[in-house]
């Protein structure tokens, strides 16, 4: 017997049919503190996606996340809105629901997002330098507020970037 969609294992030891497509690679940015307490900027990707059905609905690529405790933050951001030098309250992700921001980390990476870009805000525990930057800076960009949702971690922050949350 010919295993379907429906019978892909979590593992993703069946090779994906024409239907679902390769398995995706989904980039996003990750703000974290090096080992000398400075914020920087890596560029990742979301790779261990397993294709699995719900129920009887076809089957997806899911990237599950490990279960921790969590608290969803929905914000807006009004126009011309910034952010001077501040950590993240907590490690979590960010998602720009509509408008756009930006974000600059204490190396001088300034990365700009808009509608479905999302981040791994993880700069918790930076040191000061000597010209008053600690953390990151944000602001809105253009002529309508910046509608964003948090999921704040209620996890230690790690000092590596594109570690597997």
């Amino acid at each position: 017997m010919t295993p379907s969609l429906h019978d892909q294992d979590d593992a993703g030891s069946i090779d994906p049919t024409e239907k679902s497509g390769p398995r995706p690679v989904v980039k996003y940015w990750h703000l974290w503190t090096d080992a000398d307490g400075v914020s920087r900027q890596a560029e990742c990707a979301l790779t261990e996606f397993r294709l699995k059905g719900v129920g009887p609905a076809d089957p997806q690529w899911n990237n599950k996340q490990d279960t921790v405790s969590a608290t969803p933050v929905f914000t807006v951001q009004p126009v011309g809105w910034i952010g001077e030098w501040h950590e993240n309250p907590a490690p979590q992700w960010i998602v720009v629901l509509s408008g756009r921001w930006w974000i600059e980390s204490m190396d001088g990476t300034r990365i700009e997002q808009g509608p479905g870009e999302f981040s791994f805000g993880e700069d918790q525990n930076c040191s000061a330098d000597g010209q008053g930057r600690k953390g990151h800076r944000s602001g809105t960009i253009g002529d309508e507020p910046a509608v964003l949702m948090t999921v704040q971690l209620h996890v230690d922050p790690q000092r590596a970037p594109c570690h597997k949350r």
